[in-house]
């Protein structure tokens, strides 16, 4: 018997080890951005079916990033760890940018969802987040410091935390909307861009070679035929078949001194 119970005592012992070992650390640092998550309601849903009922759980998650950016999403499954892990990834996935100013609403808003209506005001800094439910978790994930909330109508925290984030997506920055009335946003000042020089190409120093041939090296001495005869009146042999054949042109007598006397007389 003392050795049954030391066997259980050491399984027991191995089990928490266990246990302790695949449980998360808690001072170990998030992976990615820190982010705001809350759950705002956790439900238990029933459906009726022909064989009883089917039991499920929705959460509603709000995450932000503290920095002007929050979102909101509803998670199902049949387990609340599980419902809460998938609202916290949609709610992620749904993360839009908010319009804030000095840490407060740059002016005032009004939003309805289904029967649940939120009025947000700004407040003068030091003033802190009066709000509550649903109102006070979107706007701590968004990171507005100070604001002052009014709800009206219905009191359902989901569709509450719809109707905060449609007011936050209906704030406007003042400077942008007074450019827009004013039409200077439509001015287009264009661009000017230096022409594009394409780059000279640097002349080569070296010189093309020049092919020399026997036919470019040889002289020619020949001399034209026309050109030879007008100035003597030698003959001039032509080689015909293989002969040589010796042309002569008629010699013109130029008349002298002695001629033109003897003609006289």
């Amino acid at each position: 018997m003392v050795t049954q119970t030391n066997t259980r005592d050491r399984r027991s012992d191995g089990d928490r080890r266990g246990r302790q070992r695949r449980r998360p650390r808690r001072d170990e640092a998030p992976e990615g951005p820190e982010l705001f998550e809350r759950a705002v309601k956790i439900r238990r849903v029933s459906k009726v079916v022909k064989g009883g009922r089917n039991l499920s759980f929705s959460a509603m998650m709000v995450v932000g990033d503290y920095n002007g950016r929050v979102g909101a999403a509803l998670g199902k499954a049949a387990s609340v760890p599980d419902a809460v892990r998938k609202g916290r990834q949609n709610a992620e996935r749904a993360m839009e940018p908010v319009t804030t100013l000095g840490g407060t609403i740059p002016h005032e808003v009004f939003a309805k969802y289904g029967s649940a209506k939120v009025l947000l005001l700004p407040a003068k800094p030091g003033t802190g987040v009066i709000a509550g439910g649903g109102v006070r978790a979107v706007i701590e994930a968004a990171g507005i410091q100070d604001v002052l909330s009014k709800t009206y109508g219905g009191s359902n925290p989901v569709n509450t935390v719809r109707a905060t984030l449609k007011a936050l997506s209906l704030l406007k920055d003042p400077q942008r909307e007074r450019a827009r009335r004013l039409g200077l946003d439509r001015i287009h000042t264009p661009e000017v861009t230096a022409p594009e020089v394409e780059p000279v190409e640097a002349a080569s120093t070296e010189a093309e070679p020049v092919e020399v041939t026997e036919a470019s090296t040889e002289t020619s001495t020949e001399v034209p035929a026309d050109d030879a005869n007008a100035e003597t009146s030698e003959p001039v042999s032509e080689e015909v078949s293989g002969e040589v054949v010796a042309t002569t042109e008629p010699v013109v007598d130029v008349p002298t001194a002695e001629d033109e006397s003897e003609n006289s007389s």
